[in-house]
């Protein structure tokens, strides 16, 4: 069975998007020579493991005007744009993405999330999207959250979880960037 991996980036303590919404505490260098190849390796492994994306309709919004154009993101970008996307939202009637093939819209992401589970394939990814992320948790759905923690304390903002969730550590990686990467299990 497919396995359903969340990945949000964060604030060492536990802030995943600024009071205004933003990322700017995100390291947003593309990769380059200059990137350090353990973590290079790390984020490309992840997306090398998955073929669907899954996205609320806030993450779709930010992302597809960026994603399609980001030539600087070179491999990466090229294989995020190649992924299969599912947009979840109620409003949404089609979910173009640049030039590459356009995001299923969802209606029921729980039933769809079910469904590409029970299918062949690799694994989901489900990046950012807090409120799809924490219905999804709530249905059971969510096998892996994967913590990008950046090295900044931001004191105000939304928090990636707002309830308690029993969580089984995976892998801790530190990388020369100040990121470190969090692996935890999800306990249902």
């Amino acid at each position: 069975m497919r396995k359903l991996i969340v990945q949000q980036w964060v604030t060492v303590d536990n802030i995943a998007a600024e009071e205004d919404g933003g990322l700017s505490f995100v390291p947003g260098e593309p990769f380059s020579e200059k990137t350090e190849p353990a973590y290079k390796a790390s984020v490309m492994g992840l997306v090398d493991s998955v073929d669907t994306m899954i996205l609320g309709a806030n993450t779709y919004a930010m992302a597809k005007d960026y994603w399609p154009h980001a030539e600087e993101q070179g491999e990466y970008g090229e294989k995020v744009n190649n992924l299969t996307k599912f947009v979840a939202s109620a409003k949404l009637e089609d979910a173009p993405w640049g030039g590459f093939h356009a995001a299923t819209v969802t209606r029921d992401p729980a039933a769809t999330v079910r469904e590409l589970k029970e299918q062949s394939g690799k694994n989901l990814w489900l990046g950012g999207s807090l409120t799809l992320m924490r219905s999804l948790l709530d249905a059971g759905l969510v096998d892996e959250v994967r913590m990008m923690v950046c090295p900044v304390s931001l004191g105000k903002g939304t928090r990636v979880f707002e309830d308690r969730r029993n969580l089984k550590p995976i892998e801790a990686t530190a990388f020369e960037n100040g990121v470190v990467i969090l692996r935890y299990a999800v306990e249902n």
